[in-house]
């Protein structure tokens, strides 16, 4: 079960904090939340972080953070002021790092804790580009591993693509969360993702979050692509 009621983050790709602010007035309550990236982070800060976060929305914080155990661990109370919704780690850096960022995050003050989410395989990757790193196993084998992984760490879900939703859904059960970006409407351009799938189809096949960017923010008016996209959900 989802703990947001509306599945839909919003993927505010832009290094302004002004801009994404102001996307994030224009969807409006048509998205569950807002997810802040990289590029975001690395332009604006957690100054333009405490920006958006003035529009009132949840929000992933999507850095990846992947390095020794200490240094992921400091990075994670260092951002726990900041009180996002949903804080992730890469599932590579390994048990002893996952554990160490889930231990950081236990220090929040009541309220205060971000859901811990492991990112499994980019979507931008497939079984082509695991074999030119020398990995022999399958996409969904590696991506099982990892996410059997973040779970032995106490994390509480993973960011996968779309093709692993409903293997993990069955090892790791129902209150494993699933985030899933590559999401794209019907008929939208994949971009530069690999495995994909329709909001709908995500839904129905047990992920907790569809990530969604470019067809909400690329769009002429986003906020009615995103409203869109939440009709087709029946929300």
């Amino acid at each position: 079960m989802s703990t947001f009621e509306n599945p839909v983050f919003c993927a505010l790709d832009t290094p302004s904090p002004d801009k994404a602010a102001k996307l994030a007035r224009d969807v409006g309550t048509a998205v569950g939340g807002l997810k802040l990236g990289l590029e975001f982070f690395m332009a604006a800060g957690p100054q333009g972080f405490a920006q958006v976060a003035k529009e009132g929305r949840p929000i992933f914080l999507d850095l990846k953070l992947h390095d020794i155990p200490n240094t992921v661990a400091g990075a994670v109370r260092s951002l726990l002021p900041l009180k996002p919704a949903i804080l992730n780690v890469h599932a590579q850096g390994g048990l002893a790092m996952m554990k160490a960022a889930k231990a950081a995050a236990d220090e929040a003050p009541d309220g205060g804790r971000p859901i811990m989410i492991g990112v499994t395989m980019m979507t931008s990757l497939d079984q082509s580009d695991l074999e030119r790193q020398g990995n022999r196993l399958a996409t969904t084998d590696y991506v099982r591993r990892l996410a059997e992984q973040t779970a032995e760490a106490g994390l509480e879900g993973v960011v996968c693509s779309a093709l692993e939703i409903e293997t993990l859904r069955a090892d790791l059960g129902p209150d494993f969360k699933l985030i899933v970006p590559g999401i794209r409407p019907a008929g939208a351009d994949i971009g530069d993702q690999k495995r994909v799938m329709t909001p709908a189809e995500a839904r129905d096949l047990g992920a907790d979050i569809l990530v969604i960017g470019r067809p909400i923010t690329a769009a002429d008016d986003a906020g009615a692509a995103a409203r869109a996209i939440a009709a087709d959900l029946g929300l």
